[in-house]
């Protein structure tokens, strides 16, 4: 086996991949929202179980699943921060900005008080419902188009789809990496604060 035919190996398992993360996402996306809008449900269930245990299990896998769930979300979101992935392959073009919302959640969850507070947990709610819809829509409207031929799909092909919209897509992408990293940095500054109060506190 020479270089060229490594390579060319590599290569497919590098897009075989990223293909299957794209497609992943779509299922994690829907999960995600399924979850969060499933609560009430949740909540009103522990009252039928008739020992505390049940109650308490219940509970602990449905949010443990919950929010594993938009962890993926975000973790599998990171092909979105390469830019020579999105030049190179037929991604959705907000991928990048729904991964945002994702960890906007997801920092949400990590300063507020839980499930106990109502209103960040809605605010929660429609954080990860507009990044399931900034993933769904070009993905379905967009990467799925490709497979198709016409007039009428091209010009949507060619809007959605980063590979097809590098002066979009690269702006974006930039954009949400950028914005990751400084909400990252704000999150461990936080957490840095709230050890310094409990240490201070002890």
């Amino acid at each position: 086996m020479n270089s060229n035919q490594v390579s060319g190996l590599f290569g497919a398992g590098e897009a075989f991949v990223e293909g299957t993360i794209a497609a992943a996402l779509v299922i994690l996306w829907i999960l995600a929202v399924a979850l969060h809008l499933a609560r009430p449900y949740m909540a009103r269930t522990t009252g039928k179980f008739t020992l505390r245990l049940g109650a308490d299990l219940w509970w602990i896998i449905y949010t443990g699943l919950r929010d594993i769930m938009l962890l993926q979300v975000f973790l599998g979101s990171f092909i979105f921060f390469y830019p020579d992935v999105i030049a190179s392959k037929d991604l959705p073009i907000t991928g990048g900005v729904a991964a945002v919302f994702a960890f906007a959640a997801l920092i949400l969850k990590l300063m507020g008080k839980g499930d106990t507070d109502v209103f960040w947990m809605r605010i929660q709610v429609v954080l990860i419902g507009i990044g399931a819809a900034l993933y769904l829509t070009p993905y379905l409207f967009g990467s799925q188009l490709t497979l198709l031929h016409g007039a009428h799909v091209e010009p949507l092909a060619n809007f959605f789809v980063t590979s097809r919209n590098l002066d979009l897509a690269l702006p974006l992408c930039y954009l949400s990496g950028a914005v990751t990293g400084l909400m990252g940095l704000f999150a461990v500054g936080y957490n840095l604060r709230l050890s310094m109060r409990r240490a201070k506190a002890a």
